[in-house]
């Protein structure tokens, strides 16, 4: 470990401190939320003894949030209030390398989680469809399996490619990514927009088909109904399905925009493309997480209950 400073604390500018504030409360809300979704699922495993497919897409999606928005708040604020612990080779190299694997590992399992909807709820007729319907629960920990070393071999090439960039130039700090710290990145943007960016792509495309193929057959049985004139909770359930889907697919795509928006460079300090970008990929695990406790039962009916536990409490004081 080498340090080229002694660590001391940054003067910080207003729209640091802002950005500061604003991502630190982003992110421990959402690692709120998914805390709470990890404890539920848990408490429910050590009930019943057992976890069904979509509750370990769940619990893997949440935990790699809550990794995903700690590390990343942690460099976000080092690189604003103290970017000197930024020179320390290890340090940097290590929160480059969690934040890669968690973030990507948070797009696979998101990814995962889109298809394993798209399998058990979708209606098509075609072979292979109906295979992967039977055999869904099966796939499901070989899925997760691969997402999970696909995202250790991208956070492993982000933990090399950190070495390279901090030996390049230890003059400069940027905010909100790994990919902004030297000055020197437009030599090797192509090579870090193609490794990083390769792992945001997959998981896109895979949520993109899966969301479409889904939002296609609920359309087309919610039709089905409406021809036969059937008004009942089972199309309620389709239409409260689609637009789930629906808000969860526009903001995936946004997630994506300013995904990739993050791995140009950017020699501003004040970069209101780059504040913009960072707000929102503090805020998508978070209020995503909320979408998926509301169209989930279980977790709905468990919030419902402690919010009410705590209205209560408040009323009899």
């Amino acid at each position: 470990m080498e340090a080229c400073h002694s660590p001391q604390q940054h003067n910080v500018t207003s729209y640091g401190a802002t950005t500061v504030a604003i991502t630190t409360l982003e992110a421990f809300a959402g690692m709120w939320i998914n805390a709470f979704i990890v404890s539920v699922l848990c408490f429910g495993w050590v009930k019943k003894k057992t976890m069904n497919s979509n509750e370990k897409i769940l619990l893997l999606l949440s935990c790699s949030r809550i990794s995903y928005l700690c590390f990343s708040w942690l460099y976000c604020s080092l690189s604003i209030t103290y970017p000197n612990y930024l020179y320390i080779q290890l340090t940097f190299q290590l929160i480059v390398f969690f934040q890669s694997f968690f973030n990507c590992s948070n797009l696979w399992v998101s990814a995962c989680l889109c298809g394993f909807y798209c399998i058990k709820i979708a209606n098509f007729r075609n072979s292979f469809f109906i295979y992967l319907k039977v055999k869904a629960d099966k796939i499901v920990p070989w899925l997760l399996l691969i997402s999970v070393l696909s995202a250790l071999s991208i956070g492993i090439i982000a933990y090399d490619l950190a070495d390279t960039k901090l030996s390049n130039n230890r003059s400069s700090t940027g905010q909100g990514n790994f990919s902004t710290v030297s000055d020197k990145m437009d030599e090797n943007f192509f090579q870090i927009y193609f490794i990083y960016g390769f792992g945001i792509v997959t998981s896109f495309t895979a949520v993109i088909c899966s969301a479409l193929l889904l939002l296609f057959s609920l359309w087309r049985h919610k039709r089905k109904m409406q021809k036969n004139s059937t008004n009942s909770p089972s199309m309620d359930a389709h239409i409260k399905a689609m637009k789930s889907i629906l808000s969860f697919f526009i903001m995936y795509s946004f997630n994506f925009i300013f995904l990739m928006l993050s791995l140009i460079p950017s020699r501003k300090e004040e970069n209101y493309m780059a504040f913009l970008s960072l707000l929102f990929l503090f805020a998508f695990p978070g209020v995503h997480s909320l979408i998926l406790i509301f169209s989930n039962p279980k977790l709905e009916k468990t919030l419902i209950g402690i919010l009410s536990c705590v209205k209560c409490k408040d009323c009899m004081r």
